[in-house]
């Protein structure tokens, strides 16, 4: 039957429209369907061709230049006369330096495509289906027309369909409508009309914010709604990272730089009486040799191995944003359970009819025993059909679930409910069973603001119906008028319930997650939602534990050296919330501020800038998603750039409005993710902690290259300007030698700088300012001391090896050998000094000697190869011939190791005085 038809039957005749059934499609059915149809995925954004991607190489602004310089070159050697083969051989070295560079571009942005894609597919897109009658995780794109599938709160809506049964549901269709507020659906049929306007119908792309509810599938791919429009959303261009465009500012000007100079020189030599054509090429050979050719492909390098390493310790970052943000974090908000914890609930404690019982075993296998069960047993009875998880076995086990990747136990569905169900089995419950006396008739789900969940049962002895309610002890506690005392129902006295609430109490104190269980008769099967949650009788309290992961208190204690502060904000008890947090070190005082709920919410923005102003630590207790947005909001006021973790559908928007959203792999919801900018696929609060780390080291790194790249471009300007000051007739350093040192000793040291490890004390250091700039003060001042000492040392070697000759300035030709072997001295100055700048760089303040040496393997290749590259243009005679250059003694290689190695000393003196000027704090990092 065609899709627009399916929303006017009645439920019972959507299964027969679809062929299938309530049980769901049989695996052999859907098997076909999909090798028929094709996977449930929608059509990738067209690749651009590889044509096209490397012809965008050439678009680069210092690319365009680099070409327009080459273009020049080659009409200049055009009209000279007579031709000198220098011009021809400078005009190929700078086509060979665009194509080099247009080639590394080339292969790194067609390699992090790859990545990209590799690194999304780490993150599991599954949903919950019917499969031969039972309730299986499966892979979304496997959906086909027909499947039925389970939607609870939090999932994205995996293909069109046609809900049958529908409990509270409310849908956010923001992906296909633009309106972004949660809008009501239904089972019951609807008028034809509009398939997009059908409120009995969910589509690929929304997402569901409210409610549970059984659909069937009618379109898959690109037969949905969403999958029509979604080539134009997917070719939408993306946008630049405030870091892309600090990079195209510094090429601007850079290159505005070169031009300015070179148009100098040229306007300095001209009246000297050198001739025009050859003035010019100089001149454009300066030019082309002052733009750092390897910096567009070491910037992507540099962010593409940051990236990288994040994904190895469980960070998967989607956009490059968060690279950079995540270097100036000053506050983490983090959430409790699954993020510090391990996200494995264990009921430990049952308190009921004054008395408590123990709970042995661990993890969600069903092995253990509760202490005198028959006393709890109609108490788990009641929590576990008031549950919509499923414990998945074993594939071991149970040969039934293939698809499980796991060795062990695990819960389909909310951790806390996966809990129950083992404490029941542990009392000898069968829960398939109860299920099956008491089928479930109708369901009012669980929200943030009221604490609850309620579902109603048919009575397992014909009379009326059973509403059976968990959630928050204090909420719950509210609406109970009675309680099941040892199989006796007594009134629940001041006394009574003072008795519960110390029981509460100290369940929560022991570091426990605590929830009560009710129930309530009612005389049919669908009340009113205030009315089945009211007068209810209390069977009593299931503390369930789950433990710190032993990583989280090294990570906690890491922030705190880095001056990150990390604020606990959690829907859980305070009390077990403050244990937590003692456990990891995130409380380590007597006295921190625990504000709850209720006290949050009836605080004014004043008050709320007041609170988070104080600089002790602060645990947000029994807060909503919406309180949760209001602290980001408060911490943006106060100039704080703030991390955020959630993995609910409601924290969505305070992970879009955090300037680090970070969802939960694991555990979190599909809307979590598809909000958030990283996703911890093993929801370890630890990752925050290395990915921080790493993202400080990817700006570090950025600004360690161009420090590199930059500094040397003095050592070649400065004997030129030297020169012809001195009215020397020749260049100290020809532009072909200058764009060998570009290619043999920048940019593959500069590739193994972007590739450089944290350095030990990153996570000392306070969060860089989010208005601090590339070009920063200190990056300047470092360019200008290496850069002037390398000038200083490679044009006296210069003008000492002209003067030692005894030859007058204007005896000199360009075939001259002590000519030739000054330049080769200049050029081979200029590699050696790279090599041990390298070296320096590498770190801002730490000694090199700290870091060791030989710590970078391929930093140390990378300038070995430089350094022989150096050697063979200066002993073999062809690349003698093409460069100019002459054999140098062993003495001349002495005097320039000397100076590079002067070099070196110097910057380790200028960081031995900046660590005697910024010493350690007491906290053991640097001020």
């Amino acid at each position: 039957m065609a899709a627009p038809a399916v929303q006017t039957l009645p439920t019972g005749e959507v299964f027969a429209a679809l062929d299938t059934s309530p049980r769901g499609l049989t695996s052999a059915d859907a098997t076909a369907l999909q090798a028929r149809l094709g996977p449930n995925a929608l059509p990738s954004a067209g690749r651009t061709r590889l044509w096209r991607e490397l012809a965008g190489q050439f678009t680069d602004l210092f690319a365009v230049v680099l070409v327009l310089a080459s273009a020049i070159t080659f009409l200049a050697y055009a009209l000279q006369d007579p031709r000198d083969v220098g011009t021809l051989q400078l005009a190929v070295a700078i086509l060979c330096v665009v194509m080099l560079n247009a080639a590394i571009g080339f292969a790194q942005e067609y390699s992090a495509e790859r990545t990209a894609e590799s690194l999304q597919a780490m993150v599991r897109h599954t949903c919950r289906v019917l499969r031969d009658g039972e309730r299986r995780e499966v892979p979304s794109q496997h959906l086909v027309p027909g499947d039925v599938v389970v939607l609870e709160a939090g999932d994205a809506v995996p293909a069109d369909c046609r809900l049958v049964e529908a409990h509270e549901v409310s849908v956010n269709n923001a992906a296909l409508t633009g309106e972004s507020n949660a809008v009501g659906r239904t089972a019951r049929p609807v008028a034809a009309g509009p398939v997009l306007q059908a409120r009995n119908c969910v589509f690929m792309g929304t997402d569901v914010v409210a409610g549970s509810a059984k659909a069937v599938v009618f379109a898959t791919g690109t037969a949905t709604e969403f999958g029509k429009i979604f080539r134009l959303t997917a070719a939408a261009p993306r946008q630049k990272t405030p870091l892309q465009r600090q990079v195209a500012l510094m090429a601007r000007r850079v290159a505005g730089t070169a031009l300015a100079i070179g148009a100098l020189l040229f306007m300095v030599r001209l009246p000297a009486g050198q001739p025009f054509v050859e003035t010019f090429v100089f001149a454009l050979g300066v030019m082309v040799a002052l733009v750092p050719e390897g910096l567009p492909a070491t910037m992507s390098v540099s962010l593409a191995i940051g990236v990288r390493r994040m994904a190895r310790r469980h960070a998967l970052v989607k956009q490059l944003l968060a690279v950079e943000a995540l270097g100036s974090t000053t506050v983490v908000c983090t959430d409790k359970t699954g993020t510090l914890t391990r996200a494995e609930m264990t009921v430990v404690r049952v308190w009921a009819g004054g008395a408590e019982h123990a709970v042995t075993g661990v993890g969600y296998a069903p092995d253990g025993e509760v202490a005198d069960p028959q006393s709890v047993r109609g108490l788990l009875r009641a929590g576990a059909l008031c549950c919509n998880a499923r414990l998945v076995p074993p594939p071991a086990n149970a040969g039934r679930y293939p698809q499980s990747e796991q060795a062990g136990w695990r819960v389909l569905g909310d951790t806390t409910e996966g809990a129950l169900l083992v404490a029941a089995a542990k009392a000898g419950l069968d829960v398939a069973a109860e299920e099956a006396a008491a089928p479930r008739v109708a369901e009012y789900p669980f929200d943030s603001g009221r604490k609850l969940m309620s579902t109603v049962h048919k009575g397992t002895d014909g009379d009326g119906y059973r509403v059976y309610v968990k959630g928050a002890p204090q909420e719950l506690l509210d609406r109970c008028v009675a309680a099941d005392w040892a199989g006796e129902c007594r009134a629940l006295t001041e006394a009574l319930r003072s008795q519960v609430v110390a029981a509460n109490d100290e369940l929560a104190s022991q570091g426990l997650r605590v929830l009560a269980v009710a129930r309530r008769p009612v005389p049919d099967a669908r009340p009113r939602q205030d009315t089945a949650e009211s007068e209810l009788t209390l069977l009593g309290l299931v503390g369930m534990l789950d433990p710190p992961r032993p990583e989280v208190s090294e990570a906690v204690a890491a922030c705190q050296r880095a001056r990150i502060r990390i604020v606990m904000v959690t829907g859980d008890h305070p009390l077990t919330a403050e244990a937590v947090a003692r456990r990891v070190g995130i409380v380590t005082g007597p006295a921190p501020t625990v504000v709850t709920g209720v006290e949050f919410e009836a605080l004014d923005d004043d008050g709320l800038d007041t609170l988070l102003d104080r600089s002790g630590e602060l645990l947000l207790c029994r807060v909503s998603p919406e309180d949760k947005m209001r602290v980001v909001g408060a911490l943006h006021r106060r100039g704080e750039v703030v991390a955020v973790t959630g993995d609910g559908a409601n924290d969505a928007p305070a992970l879009k409005h955090a300037d680090i959203g970070v969802a939960m792999g694991a555990s979190g919801t599909d809307v979590a993710r598809e909000a958030a900018v990283m996703v911890l696929l093993d929801d370890s609060f630890a990752s925050i902690a290395a990915a921080v780390r790493l993202g400080r080291s990817v700006y570090q790194n950025i600004r360690k290259f161009l420090i590199y790249l930059f500094s040397h471009n003095i050592a070649e300007l400065v004997p030129i300007l030297a020169a012809t000051l001195a009215g020397f007739p020749l260049v100290p350093i020809s532009a072909v030698q200058i764009l060998a040192i570009d290619l043999g000793s920048d940019v593959l040291p500069a590739l193994a700088l972007g590739a450089e490890p944290p350095e030990p004390d990153v996570m000392d250091r306070p969060p860089r300012s989010r208005k601090e700039q590339l070009f920063s003060r200190a990056v300047m001042g470092r360019i200008l001391f290496l850069g002037g000492i390398q000038a200083l040392g490679v044009t006296a070697v210069f003008f000492w090896h002209i003067h030692a000759s005894g030859i007058a300035y204007s005896d000199f030709t360009k075939d001259d050998t002590v000519y030739r072997e000054a330049t080769t001295m200049v050029q081979a100055g200029i590699v050696i000094s790279q090599f041990f700048n390298a070296l320096a760089v590498r770190t801002d303040r730490q000694s090199l000697l700290r870091v060791g040496p030989f710590s970078n393997p391929w930093l140390l290749a990378a300038g070995c190869f430089g350094i022989t590259l150096m050697a063979g243009i200066s002993y073999l005679p062809p690349l003698q011939a093409l460069f100019n250059t002459a054999p140098l003694a062993a003495g001349d290689w002495a005097v320039l190791a000397g100076l590079g190695v002067l070099l070196l000393v110097a910057e380790e003196l200028r960081k031995a005085w900046v660590r005697h000027r910024t010493p350690a704090d007491p906290k053991g990092g640097t001020r």
